[in-house]
Parts: C-alpha cells; sequence; structure tokens
C-alpha cells in the first residue's frame, strides 16, 4: 500500500470523525435553543422533543468512539493528527453533558409550565442560553479551522455567563425570602439557570481542547471565573 494511500485513508477517517463531532454540535445547538424557548414559551409538547432527541446525541458520541478507536487501532497517527484523534472523544463527551443539560432543562420545563412566571428569570435564562450557543457555535468553528486564538476568546467569554447566573440567582433567593409560595418554581429556575452555566464550563473546557490539539500545550488556568454562586448570602430584610 503506498503512502499516499495511507494519507488519504487517514485523512477519510479524520474527516468522518469531526463530521461526527460537528453533527453533535449542531444538534446540541438546535437542544439548547428549544429547551430555552419551551421553558418561556411554556411549552410541554417542545420540551418531551427535546428529552426524547438527546438519544440521538448519545448515539453520535458512541459512534465518535468508536471511530476513534478504529483509527488508532488501523492508523496510528503522530503529532498533531495524534492530537486530532485523541481530543475528538473529548469534544464529543463534553457535547453529550451539554445535551444532558438540555433535557434536564426540559424535565424541569414542564413542572414550570403549570406555575406562573417568577420576574423576569425566563428571558434571562433565555439570554444565557444564547451565549452559550453562540460559544458553542464559534468553538465548533475554531475545531474545524484549528483556530487556537478563537478557542481562547470562547474560553474567555464564559465570564458573562458566569456573571448572568450569579445575578439572578440572587434575584430568584430574594423572590424566595420574600414569598414562600415562590420557593418551589424558584428553585426549578434556580436549578436551571445553574444548568447553563455548567453548560458553559464545557464549551470552556472544548476550547481548551481545541488549542490542545492546535499548539500541543496546555492554557493556563488563569481564565476568569466569576461564579459567585456557593458564597453568595442574602440577608433577611429587618421586620423592625
Amino acid at each position: 500500500m503506498s503512502n499516499d494511500h495511507i494519507v488519504k485513508s487517514f485523512d477519510e477517517d479524520l474527516n468522518h470523525i469531526e463530521s461526527l463531532v460537528m453533527e453533535m454540535g449542531g444538534l446540541v445547538e438546535v437542544q439548547i435553543s428549544n429547551a430555552a424557548s419551551a421553558l418561556s414559551q411554556r411549552n410541554v409538547e417542545l420540551s418531551e422533543n427535546v428529552i426524547s432527541n438527546d438519544k440521538k446525541i448519545d448515539a453520535l458520541e458512541r459512534e465518535v468512539d468508536s471511530a476513534v478507536v478504529r483509527i488508532l487501532a488501523l492508523r496510528h497517527p503522530k503529532a498533531q493528527d495524534l492530537r486530532a484523534v485523541v481530543v475528538a472523544p473529548k469534544i464529543a463527551s463534553n457535547l453529550e453533558r451539554i445535551g444532558d443539560y438540555s433535557k434536564n432543562i426540559a424535565k424541569r420545563s414542564i413542572v414550570l409550565a403549570r406555575t406562573q412566571k417568577i420576574g423576569s428569570a425566563d428571558e434571562t435564562i433565555k439570554r444565557m442560553s444564547g451565549l452559550v450557543q453562540d460559544m458553542i457555535k464559534d468553538v465548533l468553528d475554531a475545531y474545524i479551522k484549528r483556530d487556537a486564538i478563537t478557542a481562547d476568546n470562547v474560553r474567555l467569554r464564559d465570564e458573562a455567563v458566569d456573571q448572568m447566573h450569579n445575578t439572578l440567582f440572587r434575584e430568584l433567593l430574594t423572590y424566595m425570602m420574600e414569598d414562600p409560595r415562590a420557593i418551589s418554581s424558584c428553585m426549578h429556575l434556580l436549578f436551571t439557570a445553574k444548568n447553563i452555566e455548567r453548560m458553559g464550563d464545557h464549551t470552556t473546557s472544548i476550547a481548551e481542547q481545541v488549542y490542545y490539539m492546535v499548539n500541543g500545550e496546555n492554557l493556563d488556568d488563569d481564565r476568569p471565573k466569576s461564579d459567585k454562586t456557593s458564597s453568595t448570602m442574602i440577608e433577611p430584610t429587618s421586620t423592625n
């Protein structure tokens, strides 16, 4: 077998893996959008579609894993080619987790469909999900284009998602303190916002993997991280 044929076969196998990852990413973007829309519209049918469609993302992740095992066994890639292969299942795993968070949001949306909206929470969640969608789109473009600069920029944009999460967290805590009847709805919204915040973290992880794939070195850990919810305290208003 000629060396040219071997190189061509490897390129075809790698392109197949990348196409599977991109297909996963496209589905994940749709899932995030639909989950946010289902929440804001109180659309139970759309929520159920999101839950059902998560199986497609899971199946694609399994395909990526199988294709990676095959290419490692048959092609023995080196250097950047090897990095491109080994990061693919990591990226797919992060996309699968983001899909799971979308499914979780859809499940909570079914419960919230029976409740009244709480302030501007739905709109804030939709904006947060929009930010994460844009991050996923850009990081996948960086993956295909081998663009480490864009990947690093995506990593830094996660701070905006964290800040919106902090603001919403405090707002919903205040609603719960003022009206105990809102506690159930607010708790579901808090978990929903946390799901989106975690989506941002997984997207950041993808960006770091893309950077490693291109440059062969890891980014430092100094990226801004602004999730303050674990240490947030709201003092009760005095009734005196």
